[in-house]
């Protein structure tokens, strides 16, 4: 069960409700800046983690002043479509509500997931979108990130040697995900979104010497299902 801190409690909540209620995902934005494209993937991985726990999931974006920049610059990242939360005041009997906003922002009555501020030398437009949203994901959520030339660049080269990696192991005899593995990814994105930690087991599944190629392939393929980095591109190419 995914659980979230509530910004207004510092307690943990429930991101889904009971029985597998509709919940609904609001992301306060206020403008169109690198931190804004982060709420926005924050609120991106929330529908996706809640989705892969069955549970259904009503995405709303709250924005008046630059709606269509923003859009398109979350398009780029590979965070799909919210519907226009300024028409759905009414509701469609959600069980839950989160609201994603940045950390001093928009204060929303509900459960607020906080976001902390981007710092970056250049607009996201000069970067690689991919290695954009892998330099995003590499931090929690409530702590800042700076995004610079290097930070970019270590992103660039994990996303080109992970997708050349996962080619490669797609052509040997597919293997189960070990359970331990699958528990601990689990168990990291339940954990308050944390994605660093996500991550962290990739990189351990990526040199682990016990583990046969095919497992590492479905790994993979199981957590990009999550972080939607397109870990899978590089299928069919030659080596």
């Amino acid at each position: 069960m995914l659980r979230i801190i509530d910004a207004r409690t510092g307690e943990p909540v429930d991101a889904a409700p009971a029985r597998r209620g509709l919940t609904r995902i609001e992301a306060h934005t206020e403008g169109f800046d690198v931190t804004a494209l982060r709420l926005l993937l924050v609120a991106d991985l929330l529908v996706r983690a809640l989705e892969l726990g069955g549970t259904p999931v009503w995405a709303l974006l709250d924005e008046e002043r630059q709606p269509a920049d923003l859009r398109a610059g979350a398009a780029a990242l590979g965070i799909r479509p919210f519907e226009d939360g300024r028409d759905a005041a009414a509701g469609l009997g959600e069980a839950q509500i989160l609201h994603v906003v940045r950390v001093g922002g928009a204060e929303p009555d509900g459960v607020r997931v906080a976001v902390a501020p981007v710092h970056a030398q250049a607009p996201p437009e000069e970067a690689d979108p991919a290695a954009l949203r892998l330099a995003l994901l590499a931090r929690r959520r409530d702590e800042p990130v700076r995004l610079d030339a290097d930070a970019l660049a270590e992103a660039h080269d994990t996303l080109d040697r992970w997708r050349r990696a996962v080619a490669g192991w797609a052509r040997h005899p597919s293997r189960p995900i070990p359970d331990e593995v699958r528990g601990e990814l689990r168990a990291a994105w339940e954990d308050d979104l944390d994605l660093p930690g996500v991550l962290g087991v990739l990189r351990r599944v990526e040199t682990a010497s016990d583990l046969p190629d095919g497992a590492r392939f479905e790994t993979y393929a199981y957590a990009d299902r999550l972080l939607g980095l397109d870990l899978t591109r590089e299928l069919g190419n030659p080596a």
